[in-house]
């Protein structure tokens, strides 16, 4: 089950394409390098990195739906032709350790969402990320779940969740309406520089 505003299956979603590209360009400091889509599902938020990364930037595309991640290519090739090279799709469970390359960025975007137990899935997160690497963050701005968001985060209890695992220099990137759960926020949170391989771990 895929949650509203996404563009994802199962239900209808009310954001578009700008919507998708302005929830992440705020975050993102400039083209190419190589960033992954956790639970990217049919790819709206995909598309969009893709978008805003450039023809150079690599991208790995996450979901464990084998299903979501056939159309979500069927449809990437169409609107972004000639980018097959640097899009990898891996039919995967990101609340598992992926084998994934030191990535400049991750986004997740209404994926969270679905964990009860936060900490595991974000000590994952910070694994694959580079020192100095970026997190965007997509969420429904509340604390108050229902059957399709059934663990939402606010900003605020971002920002303190974010620090306790690790991150720094959270900051809240977007926020756009949404007759789904009030609003949706997108947030920026960096791994410290100082987890670098030579580096004695969190700070």
């Amino acid at each position: 089950m895929h949650s509203p505003d996404t563009g994802q299956p199962g239900v209808t979603g009310i954001m578009n394409h700008s919507d998708h590209l302005d929830l992440l360009r705020p975050g993102i400091s400039a083209e190419n390098g190589a960033w992954a889509d956790l639970g990217s599902g049919a790819g709206a938020f995909t598309r969009a990195l893709a978008e805003l990364l450039g023809p150079d930037g690599e991208i790995y595309t996450v979901d464990k739906d084998p299903w979501a991640l056939r159309e979500q290519k069927r449809v990437l090739q169409d609107v972004l032709p000639g980018r097959g090279d640097h899009i990898r799709y891996l039919n995967a469970d990101f609340t598992q350790p992926l084998d994934l390359p030191p990535l400049d960025g991750i986004v997740m975007a209404n994926a969270l969402h679905f964990q009860r137990r936060k900490e595991p899935v974000l000590q994952i997160i910070r694994q694959c990320l580079r020192p100095g690497g970026r997190l965007i963050l997509v969420e429904y701005n509340t604390d108050r779940g229902n059957v399709w968001v059934p663990y939402p985060l606010s900003y605020n209890t971002w920002e303190v969740l974010a620090s306790r695992n690790g991150f720094v220099h959270t900051q809240l990137l977007k926020v756009v309406p949404s007759s789904f759960l009030g609003e949706i926020y997108s947030a920026l949170s960096l791994k410290p520089v100082e987890h670098a391989e030579s580096g004695g771990g969190a700070r």
